[in-house]
């Protein structure tokens, strides 16, 4: 890698942050048996109650059908349910059952642990003007991501 510019890096060393970060997230999370997509989507849901499948797909940036199976997954472990949108029967919105408080819990605790950990040594300010350049790249990124796909910009 070229150490003259260092634009040629960000994208490999993104990566590898992911990449990394799930590796020591799924190490520390093994004993509550639940998959990386699962975590993500017990998250997202913590989130954003009441979306449907469709929609927790690409908050995922997976395929419906793949979130229907992790959904499915969750449903019968006791964690997620599918309730009748009332205004359109032939869609359903995803909604957290209480027994999956104490999972997202404890996934929250170790999550704020390795971003602690993970964080170490980096000043407060470093860490905000990294996050402030990273932010702008993902804003670049999504504007030129709906351009390739032929959508308009969002509204403000």
């Amino acid at each position: 890698m070229s150490r003259t510019d260092p634009r040629e890096n960000l994208g490999y060393l993104v990566a590898d942050l992911g990449r990394l970060f799930g590796r020591v997230f799924d190490r520390r999370v093994a004993h509550l048996g639940l998959t990386r997509v699962q975590w993500r989507t017990l998250k997202r849901l913590s989130l954003t109650q009441g979306v449907t499948q469709v929609e927790l797909a690409d908050q995922l940036d997976l395929e419906p059908i793949a979130v229907g199976r992790v959904i499915d997954r969750l449903q019968k472990a006791g964690f997620v349910e599918r309730r009748a949108d009332p205004a359109d029967r032939r869609v359903w919105r995803l909604y957290l059952l209480p027994q999956s408080a104490q999972v997202t819990g404890e996934v929250e605790t170790v999550s704020q642990a390795v971003r602690t950990e993970a964080m170490a040594g980096i000043a407060a300010a470093d860490l905000a003007t990294a996050l402030a350049v990273l932010a702008r790249v993902r804003d670049n990124l999504s504007r030129l991501d709906r351009e390739d796909r032929g959508e308009s910009s969002p509204k403000a």
